[in-house]
């Protein structure tokens, strides 16, 4: 097969930076984007992945991003990994200024990017037969939970702009792909969640049997985009045994139910 190019957005840390080590690990050409110059820098350094610094919310930005994909390349492959949550308060108390920065980050920006990538895509399936779009959402786009309410509702939102979209490029050969995972131990997700707030974002995962792991994931996405072109992996839920659902998580160890 030859090389193909992949974008990989929210690149900095977490999932996006773990997808793009395997990536580049597996022999991909990898474009990185996110906002930190300097997370970005250093990933290149470790990896050799190329990379753009870019906040996703600004059509600016993309715009930028886009032109750039065309001076330098074509495009076969785009993950759209970028995201957030802000705050577990209920509908009631949780802040509108929350609300809309998850819509943005995550549902905005989703659309952001494919519109501006999808001609290049395009272009990309030209010319090796087939070119992948592939979104992370979240099992909080699929099952509510007390607390959620913002980000169910963002989650929702991106889960669907996925399915409208799988139906929308129907016929083309063009694989849209989602992954929806549940507890992952990242550095940063709920750091930001809950504000900087280190013994809340402790306590999210104290006791938990093996939560995932972004390395988890970013297995689960280049094994996606690396199954032969007319096998369609449509939605990927990927959760640690201990998780039975959003909102049923054991604590503890996992042990064998004695008679």
């Amino acid at each position: 097969m030859s090389l193909r190019r992949v974008v990989v957005t929210g690149a900095s840390s977490g999932i996006g930076a773990a997808t793009v080590r395997l990536f580049r690990a597996r022999g991909w050409d990898v474009v990185g984007v996110a906002r930190r110059a300097d997370r970005l820098e250093a990933l290149a350094a470790e990896t050799g992945a190329s990379t753009f610094v870019a906040d996703l919310t600004s059509q600016h930005d993309v715009d930028a991003l886009r032109a750039y994909l065309e001076e330098t390349g074509p495009v076969h492959a785009l993950v759209n990994n970028a995201g957030g949550a802000r705050g577990l308060d209920s509908v009631e108390k949780s802040t509108i200024d929350d609300w809309v920065w998850m819509y943005e980050v995550n549902v905005i920006a989703t659309k952001r990017v494919i519109s501006a990538l999808l001609p290049l895509l395009r272009q990309g399936a030209a010319a090796t037969g087939h070119a992948d779009i592939l979104t992370v959402t979240s099992i909080a786009g699929h099952a509510a939970y007390a607390g959620g309410g913002g980000y169910n509702a963002a989650k929702f939102a991106e889960h669907a702009l996925t399915e409208v979209l799988r139906l929308e490029l129907n016929g083309e050969p063009i694989r849209v792909i989602e992954v929806a995972p549940g507890m992952v131990a990242t550095e940063e997700f709920s750091l930001v969640r809950f504000g900087g707030d280190k013994e809340r974002r402790d306590a999210v995962y104290e006791d938990v049997p093996e939560p995932l792991s972004a390395d988890d994931v970013a297995e689960t996405i280049v094994n996606a985009l690396e199954r032969p072109r007319h096998v369609d992996l449509d939605l990927i839920v990927v959760k640690p045994v201990a998780q039975a659902a959003s909102y049923r998580l054991h604590k503890g160890d996992l042990r064998v139910r004695e008679d």
